[in-house]
């Protein structure tokens, strides 16, 4: 039993000793590393990767876009000689509706598309369809390629 309490003794001032030189060692970092003379005179040279410079320069002109796998509800598909009056019909009708949620209009020989939203899980894409159901009764969820781009807007 003795050994027992000398050995928590010991334990507890080895801490206390180990929290000292963290003290200590905080205390080292938070003082400057050169002397406040040899401030003034320093020189700092940046040199650029050409392979750096072209990755900034394209994806600031919009070229290279973040795509990935998301989801939207497709609320009309057609290919009749009207379909495009018909989509765009739909896409007011949506807009009317329901604003400020984002719709696209697309002709993919030889259909019209017009599909809304941009969901990242396919639960927040079937919450969407839930809630267009109602005026539009045919409308499915399906995937599509998003980009970073149609998430900010």
């Amino acid at each position: 039993m003795r050994t027992f309490i000398m050995l928590i003794v010991a334990l507890a001032a080895a801490g206390s000793l180990r929290a000292q030189s963290l003290e200590a060692f905080k205390e080292q970092l938070a003082r400057p590393a050169v002397s406040e003379a040899a401030l003034g005179t320093a020189r700092v040279t940046v040199r650029e990767d050409a392979q750096a410079a072209r990755a900034v320069k394209e994806l600031s002109s919009g070229e290279t876009q973040l795509r990935f796998r998301g989801y939207r509800v497709c609320i009309f598909f057609d290919n009749g000689q009207d379909a495009r009056a018909k989509a765009v019909e739909a896409k007011t009708l949506f807009e009317e509706h329901f604003p400020g949620i984002r719709v696209y209009m697309v002709y993919e020989n030889p259909y019209f598309k017009v599909t809304v939203g941009d969901c990242l899980t396919s639960e927040e894409a079937i919450i969407l369809k839930g809630r267009v159901q109602g005026v539009f009764p045919k409308a499915y969820v399906k995937n599509e390629e998003l980009t970073a781009a149609d998430l900010v807007k």
